[in-house]
């Protein structure tokens, strides 16, 4: 069994990055450890969960049955309902982790929080699997080594296209200002900043259908040593499978 470390924010975080990862992994045995910022249970973002203010596009944007059922099981799970708090977490007690996403608001807290980036930068320094999915590859790409260098400087990765940003930002800003864009820079500008040559940014193929337990091949998921990325919800299954297999 392995023991995963899976740090969120209070509240904003993917409903989807974090529940079918969760899922996975338990099923087949592994043990994941949440942590918050003060050791209270956090909250998905609840628009993701409920579609909310996306009016027609709801079923389009929000999670879909797969990512809310797994969301539902976790919530009630004693793991998800204790977890420990981002101050107290040691790294050498985890033997991989696990950096899931989400574009609200609230989601700074967490990309911005430079204990994270420092417990980031020592899963990676210790040789330890992590995967990153969305704006996880954000809180990765901000996480620097001793020498003050980026983690994934050296790494090929994926992370949140610029085209799938911009196209959930376009499609609902009329309404929802810029609910999809967390901050003015793409998270595919950031992160590719981080990289040592831009090349090693892949988007991908087009993303044109959510994977599910029964076509993970439909998502897509990047690889370079111990370390696994992915872009969207709708990598989140193969990005599971992957990481399991990783680990």
């Amino acid at each position: 069994m392995v023991k995963v470390l899976m740090p969120v924010p209070g509240s904003a975080f993917d409903p989807t990055e974090t529940a079918v990862p969760w899922f996975i992994l338990t099923k087949r045995g592994h043990e994941v450890i949440f942590a918050t910022p003060d050791g209270m249970v956090g909250q998905a973002d609840s628009r993701m969960c409920t579609g909310q203010d996306l009016g027609l596009l709801s079923s389009l944007l929000r999670a879909d049955a797969n990512g809310r059922a797994a969301y539902g099981a976790m919530a009630q799970s004693p793991a998800f309902q204790n977890p420990v708090r981002w101050a107290n977490v040691r790294t050498q007690d985890f033997d991989a982790l696990l950096l899931a996403g989400g574009h609200a608001p609230g989601m700074k807290v967490y990309l911005e929080s430079t204990l994270l980036q420092t417990q980031v930068a020592e899963f990676f320094a210790q040789n330890k699997p992590v995967g990153a999915i969305c704006h996880g590859v954000l809180l990765a790409a901000r996480s620097r080594d001793a020498h003050g260098v980026s983690v994934l400087n050296a790494k090929k990765t994926t992370a949140l296209t610029k085209q799938m940003e911009m196209s959930a930002w376009a499609l609902t800003c009329a309404w929802l200002g810029n609910y999809y864009r967390t901050y003015p820079e793409s998270v595919q500008a950031e992160v590719t900043r981080a990289l040592a040559h831009p090349g090693q940014f892949v988007g991908g193929p087009m993303a044109l259908l959510r994977d599910s337990p029964e076509h993970p091949e439909r998502g897509f998921t990047l690889r370079d040593g111990n370390y696994l990325s992915a872009r969207w919800p709708g990598d989140a299954h193969r990005f599971a499978q992957d990481f399991c297999a990783m680990l």
